[in-house]
């Protein structure tokens, strides 16, 4: 497991997170449980809708930039995060997309409060194998601090 500081981030940092092909089995049980729209869950039915065929929720795409995040940079000294400022879902994910995720560090801020932790604020986006970028995200995270 990465054990990543505050210290070690810095803006302008590019870290890449792992690619994952989607399957359309894996989209259709996402969605049964957590987002049951007739174009997540139904592939007859989507063929009807705006999408034209079955896509991926956009809570699964964030899902999975989140499982890339934690597997890839979270670790002990990891303190949470007061939340998400900006996610924009921009293009669909379909049953065979192989999607990449990054984290791009925006900017770093000591605490004012706590001398023991500092606050990261990122980018996250997922692309598609065809370059599309089909999520992004702005974010902070809490990180404790070396010294």
């Amino acid at each position: 497991m990465p054990d990543l500081f505050f210290e070690d981030f810095a803006p302008g940092q590019v870290w890449e997170l792992g690619s994952r092909n989607v399957s359309a089995e894996e989209i259709v049980a996402f969605a049964r449980e957590w987002d049951p729209q007739p174009f997540h869950v139904d592939p007859e039915a989507a063929k009807d809708s705006v999408f034209g065929g079955l896509i991926a929720s956009g809570w699964h795409t964030g899902s999975i930039w989140m499982r890339g995040y934690v597997d890839t940079m979270l670790g002990p000294s990891s303190q949470g995060s007061p939340g998400i400022e900006e996610l924009r879902w921009l293009a669909p994910v379909r049953p065979g997309d192989t999607l990449s995720s990054r984290l791009t560090v925006l900017e770093t801020t000591p605490s004012e409060r706590n001398a023991g932790r500092g606050t990261v604020r990122i980018r996250g986006e997922v692309e598609n194998q065809d370059g599309v970028v089909v999520m992004s995200m702005v974010s902070r995270g809490h990180f404790a601090r070396r010294t």
